[in-house]
């Protein structure tokens, strides 16, 4: 089990608080709490081996749905996370850069395999490293680099053969940040997570766009059969549907500023995030953090910066009435 504390560990909060008796309004995670419609899945699917038709299909659609260029080099995962833990073994030993505060994943996976991990505040701090990561939008506080920032580093970094990892893992509520155009080119990697926008994150499916080199080495370690034929169903359904997705970003981005009048009018300080999460700041966050789990509702603390909480978007009505009560 994973060491860095993540969203979305009910079974932790009932240990801790209890089973409420409305049960757990979860907005610890930022995961769109209004999910693609899973469609109709053909049997066969469930009973043969994932067909290779079938996820070249889906890298396909992968490309298309993030504006990549139509033969950037694609390899499709069992989640992301799983890449995360492969992309030490591509530079093993390097002085790898993480732009933080971030998503703790990167920095305990490279510490693992034995590089050296600086944590650092600006890309002009991570002139030294051998490997640069980070999340773009950031988690927790939606930091956004632009797109030719991004592409200066890679340049810098491919010349002497190092990397720029850049983790887009909430890129689909604002595609235009996305450096996935220019996939293929040398010392760039990209991931993309597709359970968090299409709230489907039970289905464990992402992607890793970069260079051949990259790529087919990332593919090579995660073997055949990787990504289960129904989830490259439901992958092929949900990228392909446009119009869903322009409507979910509309919904996601009202959504998020509804819960930042709710919060900012009960005291919280507004310090950043994205339309599926915001970052505050209270006074009292440990106190607010246990109040609302005793009320069914968890949210996300960080217990190396204890004044701020992240909130995750409600999915209806009741959900926004529910966490205005318990604030209350």
């Amino acid at each position: 089990m994973s060491m860095v504390p993540h969203g979305g560990d009910l079974a932790a909060a009932e240990a801790r608080w209890g089973r409420p008796a409305k049960g757990w309004l979860d907005l610890s995670t930022g995961i769109n709490p209004v999910p693609y419609p899973v469609p109709p899945i053909d049997p066969a699917a469930w009973q043969r081996l994932p067909q290779h038709d079938r996820l070249r299909a889906l890298l396909q659609t992968a490309r298309s749905c993030y504006a990549a260029p139509a033969d950037a080099p694609i390899v499709a995962a069992p989640g992301t996370q799983i890449l995360i833990q492969l992309l030490p073994r591509l530079r093993p030993g390097a002085r790898v850069a993480i732009l933080g505060p971030t998503y703790g994943e990167h920095a305990a996976c490279w510490a693992a395999e034995g590089a050296r991990v600086t944590i650092v505040g600006s890309l002009e701090e991570a002139a030294a490293a051998e490997v640069v990561v980070l999340v773009n939008p950031n988690n927790p506080d939606g930091r956004i680099v632009r797109v030719e920032r991004l592409l200066a580093s890679a340049g810098d970094l491919a010349a002497r053969g190092g990397l720029l990892v850049v983790d887009e893992a909430f890129a689909e509520v604002t595609p235009e940040v996305s450096i996935a155009a220019e996939a293929g080119r040398p010392g760039l990697l990209i991931l993309r997570s597709f359970g968090k926008f299409f709230g489907l994150a039970g289905i464990r499916l992402g992607f890793a766009l970069g260079a051949a080199a990259e790529v087919e080495r990332l593919a090579r370690w995660l073997g055949p059969w990787a990504v289960p034929g129904p989830a490259i169903e439901i992958g092929i359904a949900a990228l392909s549907n446009r119009g869903w997705q322009n409507e979910t970003r509309a919904r996601l981005a009202a959504d998020a500023e509804r819960l930042t009048a709710l919060l900012l009018a009960h005291g919280f300080a507004y310090r950043g995030g994205t339309a599926l999460f915001r970052l505050v700041e209270h006074p009292e966050a440990a106190r607010v953090w246990d109040r609302l789990g005793r009320a069914g509702i968890l949210v996300r603390p960080f217990p190396d910066r204890p004044a701020l909480l992240r909130f995750g978007l409600p999915a209806d009505e009741a959900g926004f009435a529910r966490l205005a009560a318990a604030l209350g």
